[in-house]
């Protein structure tokens, strides 16, 4: 409990708005390596993801490459690029190594957002007479969309995350109070850090399932609404059963004629 003090007291500390390592000054490198590799993990993985949804083709490659990138260590992946691409090019490689971190994820929510689509549905709307343009922008996009938040927001919660590492390599970021308090044993500093990331991976959390929520389309929600109002109708009903069957318990006597 004192070191939870401690931590909180280090953050709090008005020194941690100063200098070349201020707390704001870290958040933004923080915010910066996660949205930028995020938003280029996208344009890479999205358009893959639809393509193999939409075809139906690939999706074995798929999940191989997918598989291959979530077992690749990151901090080792990323000292691997800083020594290929040399200390100069320390800012890409760390870069590429969030990129292929957030790749699987939003290649998985892309491809099994449109999957997840009933086929009859896809039939329905070619049988109105949509070209298969309209029926990916129209239909299968709409309908995807939310998986593909989904796998957003799980992409984004590991970049967050693995950022923190980009303190080995000299980037910054809110990983730096860790990798400096270890070896000092500032141990309010190191959990003050964590802090910080814990906080802003809730945040993160919070806004894109706000997001997700919010990408279902309106139809859909609708008729999940319909579709609890039964069985909210029969909690009801069970909940006044033992109630009715009281009463009918009540009145059988006094309506039975004697013998």
């Amino acid at each position: 409990m004192n070191l939870f003090a401690e931590a909180l007291a280090w953050l709090f500390s008005p020194e941690r708005l100063e200098g070349q390592y201020a707390l704001p000054v870290l958040l933004g490198q923080h915010l910066f390596y996660t949205v930028i590799s995020v938003v280029i993990a996208a344009v890479i993985a999205v358009p893959a993801g639809w393509l193999i949804g939409h075809t139906g083709r690939g999706r074995e490659v798929a999940v191989a490459i997918s598989g291959a990138a979530r077992a690749v260590p990151s901090f080792g992946l990323m000292v691997l690029l800083v020594l290929l691409l040399g200390v100069l090019r320390v800012p890409q490689a760390a870069t590429i190594t969030f990129v292929l971190l957030a790749i699987p994820s939003l290649l998985a929510g892309a491809y099994t957002g449109l999957e997840a689509i009933d086929r009859r549905v896809i039939d329905a709307a070619r049988a109105t007479g949509m070209t298969e343009w309209q029926i990916f922008w129209k239909v299968e996009v709409p309908l995807g969309l939310p998986l593909l938040v989904g796998g957003l927001r799980a992409a984004t919660l590991q970049v967050i995350a693995t950022v923190t590492i980009a303190a080995y390599v000299n980037l910054g970021g809110l990983g730096w109070p860790i990798i400096q308090g270890i070896p000092l044993r500032r141990f309010d500093q190191v959990l003050g850090g964590a802090i910080l990331v814990a906080v802003l991976a809730l945040i993160a959390d919070m806004l894109l399932a706000l997001a997700q929520r919010a990408a279902v389309p309106a139809g859909i929600r609708v008729a999940s609404r319909g579709s609890r109002t039964p069985r909210a109708a029969r909690r009801a009903a069970s909940a006044e059963s033992p109630s009715a069957s009281e009463d009918s318990a009540a009145t059988a006597p006094s309506s039975a004629s004697p013998t």
